[in-house]
């Protein structure tokens, strides 16, 4: 299984930025894929989660500015993120769970500048 995230980039506090990730080397549907993210010195969060049956969870950070979707006749999910904060800056990496095991990708960096 292999997670391919990219849409990362330096933006200006207050811009948008999509994400997207595609997941290979699965030959059936996986339940729920995720991003989470990792800023300098924190510890990765989870940031949204999109479930098979089209059921979507946010961080509380995030709530009412991300959105994540997802194609499940693809395997990809994506994450447009509005009103960007300087605090968004981090890592992000897509994630799921494929027969109990996770896996995950390589991650995209994303910059907010103030």
């Amino acid at each position: 299984v292999q997670l391919q995230a990219s849409g990362g980039g330096l933006v200006q506090s207050g811009a948008s930025l999509r994400l997207s990730c595609v997941a290979s080397g699965v030959n059936s549907g996986i339940s729920s894929m995720s991003w989470y993210r990792q800023a300098p010195q924190k510890q990765r969060e989870l940031v949204a989660t999109y479930i098979r049956n089209g059921v979507t969870t946010y961080a509380d950070s995030v709530k009412g500015r991300f959105t994540i979707s997802g194609d499940n006749a693809k395997n990809t999910i994506d994450l447009l993120m509005n009103g960007l904060q300087p605090e968004d800056t981090a890592t992000y990496y897509c994630q799921t769970y494929y027969y109990g095991i996770a896996f995950w990708g390589k991650g995209t960096l994303v910059t907010v500048s103030s």
